[in-house]
């Protein structure tokens, strides 16, 4: 059994090795919103673009360019980057804490200038990879984050569609970008 600290949120993740099937016992926030697409390409293909942080610009329509914080272009636990949202305003900074090879990517939000981190102080995003055939993947992000106080109630009832949309919309540019990709080779 492996125990893994979360700092920031105080969490264990306890996974049982000796047991593939068990599921892992972990703390989230409440789930708030889930979006998918099955992207035509090989579960592969799919998981080496999502996990190579300079093609973000490249498929999220609201990042115009993202700095590689720790100086590491490629995904791993602990790896922190910030996107520069689009009009040259505001920034976010996310940090990867969960990587389970072609499988899962978790994902929390520490800090941005338009506010999110001071209301939703514990926004995690899980996104999940599964090999539906030889040449197809499904995609699903979830939204996870607490609603304790009276603003991010509010927040949550006016934003809440919209983080749905945006991560939609996120969602088919990753698929045409990667079936582009893949169709080109």
């Amino acid at each position: 059994m492996l125990l893994h600290l979360n700092p920031r949120y105080s969490l264990v993740r306890v996974t049982r090795q000796s047991h593939p099937g068990d599921l892992e016992a972990r703390l989230l926030p409440p789930f708030r919103s889930r979006q998918e697409v099955i992207i035509d390409a090989p579960l592969e293909a799919v998981w080496s673009f999502s996990m190579d942080l300079t093609k973000i610009p490249q498929f999220h329509p609201r990042v115009c360019k993202v700095d590689l914080i720790d100086g590491k272009a490629f995904r791993e636990p602990g790896v922190s980057y910030q996107c520069h949202l689009s009009g040259g305003k505001h920034t976010c900074t996310e940090k990867d804490i969960e990587i389970v090879p072609l499988q899962k990517i978790v994902t929390v939000l520490p800090e941005d200038t338009f506010g999110i981190t001071r209301i939703l102080g514990d926004y995690t995003v899980e996104t999940t990879f599964r090999k539906l055939s030889d040449a197809a993947t499904k995609v699903e992000v979830r939204h996870y984050y607490s609603t304790t106080s009276l603003k991010a109630r509010l927040l949550n009832l006016i934003a809440k569609g919209k983080i749905s949309r945006d991560t939609q919309a996120t969602l088919n540019a990753a698929k045409a970008a990667i079936e582009g990709a893949c169709s080109a080779k």
